[in-house]
């Protein structure tokens, strides 16, 4: 059966942040966002933990989900990575340990629908939900995050310390990337509701005064080398069928066989230069970077799957929803999906297509959706998508054909 999480409870998506407390979204964008720190008292006002440290153990049991358990006695440091068993993991009366989940948004729809309320900015930075738990005094020590995060305080209290500039040197022989000299500039307590936010390369330490949760909100930037080896991928993949062959035309004999000719140096080179990436080739290449799923991430297909035919009823009557852990992007006339590029010539169903990324969903009735009617090589292509459990037909409740 599906898992009744992956079923979305209405097809209205969650309404990004217009606010955080009381700063408007595009003030913050424009005064803070890599630039400073910036403690938000009541940036969620009367916000609630949508589930609960069971819930967090619960999933670091499981091998599809990557956590960590980091626990300090008296000077020393232990790190272990999961699953673990459940009789692994500390009691909650014992202090000084931490539990880091990741991905939470792709297991909890809770934690999905928490991540999405920062769709205000792109899902291209969007990375996932990092939920740590921590017990009295908890902590994984100073240390530099080279990306941009909020840190929502969302079950009891944590301490927060920064230092703007510090030295990067870390403490020889640690499981953890600790400082060695951590000089904290400023201090704070956050309460439930409470939010920190950091660019990159601001060293912190977050130490939890009594038994904590906190919940890590962090984004992703393109890592230029696994960049460029996708769009020489894709270059190879285009040009393959039409790559012509070196030519030696004037060439004499040679006193020095083990000498690189010039010429084929110069030939080589004017070649590369004729192949820099045009602005269409970068964008396809950040559109698989981006939309791949991280390495544990694992689709649940329908047990049972519907023909293609019910399945094209369903969707026209009831709508489409794309399951919580794939990952949607575009641009100009293709779409990235889970890594994969799908181009998108016809104008009506590239709204559509884009309209789905955007909101997740398309309700129903589908056909009154702006240009409602798919092709049949769409529809193949969403039944697919279906049957791999990337997209959904939208149901009010799990069924045997939507299991």
């Amino acid at each position: 059966m599906t898992d009744p999480a992956a079923v979305p409870r209405s097809a209205v998506p969650v309404r990004a942040l217009t606010h955080l407390g009381r700063i408007p979204v595009h003030t913050f964008l424009a005064r803070h966002w890599q630039r400073r720190p910036l403690v938000i008292r009541q940036a969620l006002p009367g916000f609630e933990l949508p589930f609960t440290p069971a819930q967090l153990f619960e999933l670091s049991t499981r091998d599809e989900v990557e956590s960590r358990l980091i626990e300090r006695v008296g000077s020393r440091w232990r790190l272990r990575h999961g699953p673990f068993r459940p009789t692994r993991i500390p009691s909650r009366k014992r202090s000084g340990w931490t539990l880091l989940v990741q991905g939470v948004d792709l297991q909890l729809e809770a934690a999905a629908d928490l991540l999405a309320r920062f769709r205000f900015l792109p899902d291209a930075r969007l990375d996932d939900l990092m939920v740590s738990y921590a017990s009295d005094g908890g902590g994984v020590g100073p240390h530099i995050d080279s990306y941009d995060v909020f840190l929502l305080q969302a079950l009891g209290q944590r301490r927060w310390r920064i230092e703007r500039r510090p030295d990067p040197t870390c403490v020889p022989d640690l499981p953890l990337q600790q400082l060695a000299r951590f000089r904290p500039q400023h201090e704070w307590v956050l309460e439930p509701g409470d939010m920190l936010y950091l660019p990159p390369g601001v060293a912190h330490e977050g130490v939890a005064v009594g038994e904590c949760v906190t919940c890590s909100i962090g984004f992703r930037t393109p890592s230029w080398g696994e960049l460029a080896a996708i769009w020489s991928e894709l270059q190879s993949a285009q040009s393959h069928a039409r790559s012509g062959v070196s030519r030696d035309a004037g060439l004499t004999a040679s006193a020095h066989p083990a000498r690189l000719p010039a010429r084929m140096i110069e030939q080589a080179h004017r070649q590369l230069l004729l192949r820099q990436p045009a602005r269409q080739d970068v964008a396809l290449a950040l559109l698989r970077q981006l939309s791949e799923p991280k390495a544990r991430v694992t689709f649940e297909p329908p047990v049972r799957p519907m023909t293609p035919a019910r399945f094209a009823d369903a969707v026209r009557l009831r709508g489409l929803h794309a399951d919580r852990r794939t990952r949607m992007l575009y641009s100009d006339q293709t779409l990235g999906i889970n890594g994969e590029l799908v181009p998108l010539p016809d104008p009506a169903e590239r709204r559509l297509i884009r309209s789905l990324a955007d909101r997740r969903a398309l309700p129903a009735p589908f056909d009154a959706q702006p240009g409602g009617a798919l092709s049949a090589a769409m529809l193949t292509r969403l039944y697919q998508w279906y049957r791999a459990g990337w997209v959904r037909p939208i149901s009010s409740a799990p069924s045997a054909d939507d299991s």
